[in-house]
């Protein structure tokens, strides 16, 4: 790649980990605004100091500034140990992106940009972070370190994932979320994205997720989804041939004689969903890939305080 082209490449925002950061900074940013004020911009460095704990490292110009008081932290410190999970099942890379379109426009582009925004942040505040990708296959497996070298080997795996797109691939939910708990041997949090589309039947991924809190792991499910036409099935009338990627299936239809039929369906299986993962005491958060990603930081934020 010549010089001029990495330029524009970095000037558009298409590197994965300079997005990343953007989003990262804005969003804290505007973090005195949420109910996270308590962070800072130097939240990176400083964590909230607990009655009981030592005063040698309390931050005390920072204390004359805010009137809170911080600890300094430093960088062998690890709080949170996080494992990233991503389904990169065929039925991950839809909608099909047109050539003008930002890669985070795809269930597995904006997984994939979240994953990295939330490993920015999990960086900032010297926490470990691992990551699985599975679809057909066991892809990839990595454990819990905070090290820049293994945040850049990570970084590039999913730059990877962008770039690898064509193969067909099915999804085996349940054998793969089975063997990643079992991988996962230290108490973690667990960030899970799928679309949860599958061909098992549903009580055997339930209880996949359930295997995913041995070991008193914390678990957040990130069901991702376009919402135009996986959810409101939004489509003009016209007879149109819909494809399944991953079994290659077909039918003929008109969307909107089946529309409403079709959304009553969708929406009593997110409910289903959403209801057993509270039974399992499993945060699960419906997210479509039109929507910022404030969503997934902030549920990642308020999980982490709740993770203790």
């Amino acid at each position: 790649m010549n010089l001029e082209s990495q330029i524009q490449k970095i000037s558009s925002f298409e590197h994965l980990e300079l997005l990343a950061n953007q989003i990262v900074e804005g969003f804290i940013s505007g973090m005195h605004k949420s109910p996270f004020h308590g962070f800072s911009a130097e939240f990176a460095e400083h964590k909230i100091y607990n009655q009981g704990e030592s005063t040698k490292h309390i931050d005390w110009k920072l204390y004359a500034k805010t009137d809170r008081l911080y600890t300094k932290r430093y960088e062998e410190e690890t709080n949170l140990r996080c494992h990233l999970i991503l389904d990169n099942s065929s039925s991950m890379h839809y909608p099909k992106l047109k050539d003008n379109q930002p890669f985070y426009e795809s269930k597995i582009g904006f997984s994939v940009l979240a994953s990295a925004v939330l490993m920015n942040l999990l960086k900032k505040q010297r926490d470990a972070v691992g990551l699985s990708v599975y679809s057909d296959t066991y892809e990839y497996y990595s454990p819990e370190k905070g090290s820049d070298r293994h945040h850049r080997m990570i970084l590039n795996k999913l730059e990877g994932i962008l770039e690898n797109h064509n193969q067909t691939k099915k999804t085996d939910t349940v054998t793969f979320l089975h063997q990643i708990a079992e991988n996962i041997h230290r108490r973690s949090m667990v960030v899970l994205f799928t679309d949860m589309f599958q061909n098992e039947d549903s009580e055997k991924i339930f209880k996949a997720l359930q295997h995913l809190k041995h070991n008193k792991h914390k678990v957040v499910v990130f069901h991702v989804y376009d919402k135009k036409t996986e959810l409101n099935f939004s489509f003009d009338n016209t007879p149109r041939k819909f494809i399944d990627v991953e079994t290659g299936e077909e039918i003929n239809l008109f969307a909107e004689n089946t529309q409403e039929t079709y959304q009553k369906k969708v929406e009593e299986f997110f409910k289903t969903v959403e209801t057993t993962c509270m039974q399992y005491q499993i945060k699960y958060v419906p997210v479509s890939v039109d929507k910022k990603f404030e969503k997934i930081m902030t549920t990642y934020l308020v999980e982490k305080q709740k993770f203790g």
